[in-house]
């Protein structure tokens, strides 16, 4: 896929610092290239990858995505930083619904929110969005 994807973390309906350290662990297992605040990530035997930019201490983006089996690896990565997916055309993916009273009012109220605790789910919300 070609677009950008999210993974944002919100506290109190406010962005708040991803825990950087675990998002390594999360996605480590998988790099193909590595740079300062960049990573390559491949998973699976379908040939999925997917960029990996570590834009600011509240947000990763995701581009160049696409294998069902990096689906897993990003549902991962969102579940073990306690964060949310923020898709195109205004969805945000949860691993958890219990997260959604930490989103900020104006995504609770304006945006779709979408639970997906697999990748394929969170395929079926971009498709969806």
């Amino acid at each position: 896929m070609s677009y950008d994807i999210f993974v944002c973390r919100f506290v109190d309906g406010e962005p708040a610092v991803l825990d950087k350290e675990v998002a390594h662990e999360a996605l480590d297992p998988y790099v193909t290239a590595r740079d300062e605040n960049f990573l390559q990530i491949k998973a699976g035997s379908d040939g999925g990858s997917a960029d990996i930019h570590f834009s600011s201490d509240t947000n990763i983006t995701i581009n160049h995505l696409g294998g069902d089996e990096i689906m897993n690896v990003i549902v991962e990565l969102v579940r073990r930083t306690e964060s949310s997916l923020i898709l195109p055309g205004g969805t945000v993916v949860l691993s958890r619904d219990e997260d959604r009273e930490c989103l900020p009012e104006s995504i609770r109220d304006g945006w779709e929110v979408a639970v997906a605790s697999t990748g394929e789910e969170i395929t079926r919300a971009i498709r969806e969005s």
